[in-house]
């Protein structure tokens, strides 16, 4: 097993082909299959369930990729690690959606302005689902909200998972998004819209929002439906067409300030950090994370 057998193994197993991960990695597709097959003898299992279209993993073979998602990263550590002045190799970012298209676009250009050498790869999802990846190797740092109003300027972050730690980056305020035609708004129970249109369970800013509409105290059990979507744009139509409120950090809405006819309602503020293994460190990473904190 060498870690070029990894690379093609997860290859395969990300593109569920062959002939697309073979594309992917410029290799001929007999090269790609016979390396998998290789990798399977050597570890005495199969590591693909085969059919007609896709292949799929086994569950060995779901397994064996998280050993060798933590393997290939940890070569491409140790790899920049001896790069000790200029970031090289390649960075895995992740980001929450409202950060990645507010907050990362002008970092991400000086970064890659001064340092064009390092393949950047940015995954977007919600606060959960990024300190997941973090920790099982498959991202090497991500931007995520901590549902706490305590703010914590850096160290371990036990709250997003056992092993991660994370660096404070700023502070949103969120705002619920009402339809322009509603009454105005001061509590939960003058909502008589009672739809959320959220992102799915494991975002940060979608629980803020149900523990606000709940906050009210006077015991009366108030029911409300989460609409699951996978944008802003989506949550946002949905509010103007008066089918549901969503939540939104205000920085974001305000992209959208000349074009919408809503009316918003102050909820509280998130304080958002940058994650990432306890100990993991390489050059790249720390230019990335020196960009984010310009002013």
């Amino acid at each position: 097993m060498d870690l070029t057998e990894l690379e093609i193994f997860r290859t395969v197993a990300q593109e569920q082909s062959v002939t697309r991960a073979a594309a992917v990695l410029d290799r001929a597709q007999s090269n790609v299959t016979t390396r998998v097959k290789q990798l399977e003898e050597s570890l005495g299992v199969s590591l693909f369930r085969r059919d007609s279209k896709r292949m799929m993993l086994t569950p060995e073979g779901q397994r064996f990729l998280g050993y060798a998602n933590r393997l290939l990263a940890l070569a491409e550590e140790a790899r920049q690690s001896m790069q000790q002045a200029v970031p090289t190799g390649r960075l895995r970012i992740g980001s929450m959606e409202a950060a990645a298209a507010s907050r990362l676009p002008h970092p991400l250009a000086r970064f890659h302005q001064q340092w064009p050498d390092v393949e950047v790869e940015i995954q977007t999802g919600t606060t959960q689902f990024l300190a997941d990846a973090v920790a099982g190797h498959r991202l090497d740092c991500a931007i995520v909200a901590h549902p706490s109003p305590e703010l914590s300027r850096s160290g371990p972050s036990p709250e997003f998972g056992a092993g991660l730690e994370g660096t404070y980056l700023f502070t949103e305020e969120l705002v619920l998004v009402v339809p322009a035609s509603h009454k105005r708004v001061r509590r939960p129970s003058d909502l008589e819209v009672r739809s959320l249109a959220a992102f799915a369970r494991g975002c940060t800013y979608r629980q803020c929002a149900l523990d606000w509409l709940g906050s009210e105290g006077d015991g009366v059990q108030r029911e409300i439906k989460v609409l699951e979507m996978s944008s802003y744009h989506a949550m946002l139509a949905s509010v103007s067409a008066g089918a549901a409120v969503a939540i939104v950090p205000k920085s974001l809405l305000e992209q959208h300030r000349y074009t919408l006819d809503v009316q918003t309602v102050n909820l509280r503020k998130v304080h958002s950090y940058l994650i990432r293994r306890e100990g993991f460190h390489t050059v790249a990473y720390e230019a990335f994370l020196e960009e984010l904190q310009r002013v």
